[in-house]
């Protein structure tokens, strides 16, 4: 079994949500008390948040780059950033390493082509759901992406931010997201990709029809496939 780099802290809610699922499936593919080999380095997200926010998209990946570099020197076989906005940092984090950083967009595709779906309605902070770092790396899967509106995207980046990276669940929030989910529906999306590690806090598979692909779930399970060479 290989050792999987977890930099995480972005939020640290969605963080222990990626430590439970790829232990949860080490042992239900190896049994008996098998767990996963893996390291945890956990920023501060205040930090992160701060340079997001200003625009300083460079040190925020250089911060990040050397985090990566200790979980490489650590041991870590491979890094798995968990995160979808801070994928838009990825080129530069794979620049302070040897080892590969495994993209979560590139892991959503996987699942959605498995579904055989072709157009998506896209979740996520509004740097995810305006920004060309996340939906260019679907449509290149040769995906259809659908994005809510400008108020229904600053309305969720809110829901993330303000209440979901600080653990906190509100049914409100939920029917909310179920209207934006029905409004792409609508729109001709066929699934829809929660591009936010903390949504599946939020909304599970069973809240709607549509096929929901949760990123922090098949991140994960892309993680443990990694590290068990399948």
């Amino acid at each position: 079994m290989q050792t999987i780099g977890l930099l995480g802290g972005m939020s640290w809610e969605s963080s222990a949500l990626y430590y439970q699922l790829i232990n949860e499936e080490v042992n239900r593919r190896l049994g008996r008390l098998h767990s996963a080999r893996c390291l945890l380095y956990s920023v501060d997200f205040e930090e992160i948040e701060q340079m997001q926010a200003a625009g300083s998209w460079k040190a925020a990946g250089e911060l990040l780059g050397e985090a990566a570099k200790a979980l490489e020197r650590g041991g870590a076989d491979s890094i798995v950033l968990c995160t979808n906005t801070m994928h838009k940092v990825i080129g530069t984090i794979e620049d302070y390493i040897n080892v590969p950083v495994l993209h979560i967009a590139e892991a959503a595709v996987r699942d959605i082509r498995r579904q055989n779906l072709t157009r998506v309605g896209l979740l996520g902070t509004r740097y995810t759901m305006e920004e060309t770092f996340y939906t260019g790396g679907l449509q290149e899967g040769g995906l259809g992406v659908k994005v809510p509106g400008p108020e229904a995207r600053t309305e969720i980046n809110r829901i993330i931010f303000e209440e979901l990276c600080h653990g906190i669940i509100r049914p409100v929030s939920k029917s909310y997201m179920l209207e934006v989910m029905t409004q792409l529906r609508e729109n001709g999306a066929e699934g829809i990709v929660l591009g936010c590690t903390e949504l599946g806090m939020l909304i599970a598979p069973e809240d709607t029809d549509l096929p929901v692909i949760d990123t922090t779930r098949v991140h994960a399970l892309e993680a443990v496939n990694k590290a068990l060479g399948n």
